[in-house]
């Protein structure tokens, strides 16, 4: 680490730091956890040209999230520049191995946040998922907004990118057609927007952080289509959630086409390994 950046992250603090320690986990940024004489902080470094607008839709994720008052998320403290890196500086969560009333807390409480709702689905500004643009124009339609600004710009990518050809590219009006029966009576709730299971945390007094988030107003059940992709989520976890959010007989087949948007916003990033997952949902439902 460059010895002016600690002095610069060190003046900002108002303490000496101790050690600027490397983390792994992060396919994106650089993560360090700050050790000073009195506390732990997080940092998350990045020198691409719009790392600075990356780290602050995350901040703002992260606050809105922290702002519903229904789960945690780690206090931001920075969101700057030096020279050329962009930070995001938090405090730092020490988290341990998920219980089982663990899990059972982490899903009550994100089905506490996907009460809270809006009159649209989206969000007032777009952010990213990973380091992709994610659109959230606001839409009274579900259908319009999972169309339009989920589907249909990961399709037009692949497809640019070689990763799908045209004819397996469903048009937007077949989308829309296909997703009629199944996206009813669906009301906006706040997402995290990217659940996998790297980003939650159970801090040392056991009480559940989301972090990284991807946020907007959208179906619940996105998020637990992303918790089912990569596993990592417990049974506890299923059950208090669904105590409040019941499925239904539709929910396997929206849980697909939810996974399908990360698993096309993963083709588009980590490239064609994930191609016979996105053409087995493609097959299947369009």
């Amino acid at each position: 680490m460059d010895p002016t950046f600690k002095e610069h992250i060190a003046s900002l603090l108002g303490e000496a730091i101790k050690n600027f320690h490397h983390m792994t986990g992060g396919d994106i940024s650089q993560a360090f956890k700050i050790t000073t004489e009195h506390n732990h902080y997080f940092i998350k470094i990045n020198t691409t040209k719009n790392a600075l607008n990356m780290f602050q839709t995350e901040a703002d994720g992260l606050r809105l999230i922290n702002e519903a008052n229904t789960i945690k998320t780690p206090r931001v403290l920075l969101c700057d520049t030096f020279e050329n890196a962009s930070f995001l500086l938090m405090e730092f969560i020490d988290n341990k191995t998920p219980s089982s009333l663990d899990f059972k807390n982490l899903g009550i409480q994100l089905a506490q946040l996907h009460q809270v709702t809006s009159e649209h689905f989206g969000l007032h500004q777009d952010n990213l998922i990973g380091s992709l643009p994610q659109s959230n124009s606001k839409h009274k339609s579900w259908i319009d907004f999972y169309t339009k600004e989920r589907l249909i710009p990961q399709l037009k990518l692949a497809k640019q990118n070689g990763f799908l050809s045209p004819n397996e590219c469903p048009s937007e009006n077949h989308i829309k057609e296909r997703l009629e029966s199944l996206f009813l009576n669906i009301k906006p709730s706040l997402l995290h927007g990217d659940l996998w299971s790297g980003n939650y945390l159970i801090s040392k007094k056991g009480e559940p952080y989301l972090i990284d988030p991807a946020i907007y107003f959208g179906h619940h059940e996105v998020d637990i289509a992303m918790t089912k992709l990569f596993g990592g989520f417990g049974k506890d976890f299923y059950d208090s959630y669904h105590s409040i959010f019941p499925n239904d007989k539709k929910t396997p087949s929206r849980i697909e086409i939810y996974q399908l948007y990360y698993l096309m916003v993963h083709l588009n990033l980590f490239g064609k390994s994930y191609y016979p997952s996105v053409s087995s949902i493609l097959k299947k439902h369009f």
